[in-house]
């Protein structure tokens, strides 16, 4: 990136919120983080867009909704959620959105379609969209809006399944990824450069799981040509900068280059995340 450093971050932030008024900033106890206040996943998304393409390189933490305390209790903001869905989805949209702490409490047939309405923390909507929309080949229709503050409804879990981390720095391996394909689905390509604590793609199973994809096959003394042209990938998963927003879990960071996004671990070393313990909650 042509800008790294914290005055540069610090100033362009400050001149963003003299244009943008729905954005605001906030100094930390740390001189290089700064905390950022938008009206929702895709307001900041733009905003850290069009710094990346002014060449800034800096890193996001978790995404956080703002939380209340009202005579010693938490209150969170809670929406209202309607989806337009098919009939034949409509099971699979109520098990996404009830999973997500969401209730629901309406339905109604609009033409050829079910209208569903729901009542979810605003926490849960990050990230819904898109599992809506997986779940039902792109056919629902979304709509959302804030209704009220409530009691917290404890923890809800984005990502169900754990991270695939890097051991090494290095470059990944086609035969190292075969290898390792049963173990989860991956985000990056063949040849790729990566580092050490790099979360390089999704475990199959809860929990995280440290792989090595830059480990070479085994040479031996037999031969057989055009072995290694049969190894078939599948392709890795691409994820926007908006998507990527959305999988943040508070014991990672997002980095941000003009060139390229990666997620990794806040703690980069293997032992020092071991060390940290209950830190941070996956």
């Amino acid at each position: 990136g042509k800008y790294v450093t914290s005055r540069h971050l610090r100033d362009r932030l400050y001149h963003e919120i003299e244009k943008n008024l729905a954005l605001r900033v906030q100094e930390t106890n740390s001189s290089d983080s700064y905390l950022v206040f938008g009206r929702g996943i895709l307001h900041l998304s733009i905003l850290v867009e069009t710094m990346r393409r002014e060449g800034y390189e800096f890193q996001l933490g978790q995404p956080k909704v703002i939380i209340k305390e009202i005579d010693g209790v938490k209150y969170e903001p809670i929406e209202s959620l309607t989806v337009l869905v098919p009939d034949e989805f409509t099971g699979r949209v109520i098990d996404i959105v009830t999973l997500r702490k969401g209730e629901f409490f309406n339905q109604e047939t609009k033409n050829d379609r079910m209208m569903l309405e729901f009542i979810m923390p605003s926490r849960a909507i990050i990230g819904l969209r898109n599992a809506i929309l997986t779940a039902t080949e792109g056919e629902a229709i979304i709509a959302h809006r804030f209704k009220e503050f409530a009691p917290l409804k404890g923890e809800i879990k984005i990502r169900n399944n754990g991270a695939l981390i890097s051991m090494e720095t290095g470059i990944a391996i086609p035969y190292a990824i075969w290898k390792l394909s049963d173990r989860g689905r991956f985000y990056l390509n063949t040849n790729e450069e990566i580092y050490a604590g790099q979360v390089i793609g999704e475990n199959s199973r809860a929990g995280d799981m440290v792989v090595n994809v830059c480990k070479t096959k085994k040479l031996t003394n037999v031969r057989a040509s055009g072995t290694d042209d049969k190894i078939l990938l599948p392709p890795p998963i691409r994820f926007s900068l908006e998507e990527f927003m959305e999988i943040i879990r508070e014991d990672e960071y997002l980095e941000i280059t003009p060139r390229s996004l990666r997620l990794r671990k806040i703690l980069l070393n293997e032992n020092d995340r071991k060390r940290a313990g209950n830190k941070y909650t996956a």
